[in-house]
């Protein structure tokens, strides 16, 4: 014959159990949380080549020249053709320049895609600033659309007095297309009349 647990005795259980539900629920909140807040430190620090976003230029620019160089990419699966106007641009530090690419839908049917970006060598990330890109929101082509898009940026002259790479003459900005994973349905779809049922 077996005991019965005694009310008493069921209190540590309740209480490991409830312990162990919460550390659970603690862990998926920050699985859930990591992204968005890696993110924010990449973009607030520059770590891992992730450039910053500024909301004026600088006042004066440097008399050194730097040399950008631009790379487009599409991930597999994404019928999109993608390329900078120049592969290479040369501006001075602290000038604000204006570069092109070009994005084109090649395949069958409407389109959303979100760019990733970054810088190499990674230590730059923090001193090159975007005003304008087309990177800060999703792109969506119909079938056959072409579409040339803006990146507006500068180098911060503090570049100069960073000793590791103070020398530094070539950056390369970096982007790569990929499918987005929640598109948004275009507006004509959305206001469009119900079809009459037959």
């Amino acid at each position: 014959m077996t005991a019965q647990p005694t009310p008493s005795s069921s209190l540590p259980i309740r209480a490991t159990l409830a312990a162990c539900l919460a550390v659970v629920m603690l862990m998926v909140g920050a699985a859930y949380a990591a992204v968005p807040l890696y993110r924010l430190f990449c973009q607030l620090t520059g770590f891992g080549g992730t450039t910053r976003v500024a909301t004026s230029a600088p006042d004066t620019a440097l008399g050194r020249p730097i040399s950008v160089r631009l790379d487009a990419n599409v991930a597999p699966g994404l019928m999109w053709s993608f390329k900078p106007e120049t592969p290479v641009v040369s501006l001075k530090i602290g000038e604000t320049t204006t570069v092109f690419y070009k994005i084109t839908n090649r395949g069958p049917r409407t389109t959303t895609a979100q760019a990733t970006y970054n810088v190499q060598p990674d230590m730059a990330g923090s001193y090159f600033n975007k005003l304008q890109c087309f990177c800060f929101s999703d792109v969506t082509l119909k079938p056959g659309e072409t579409l040339d898009v803006p990146v507006v940026f500068f180098v911060d002259p503090a570049l100069s007095a960073d000793k590791d790479i103070a020398n530094l003459d070539t950056i390369t900005l970096s982007y790569t297309f990929f499918p987005s994973k929640t598109p948004k349905s275009p507006v004509a779809e959305l206001t469009e009349p119900p079809k009459p049922q037959l």
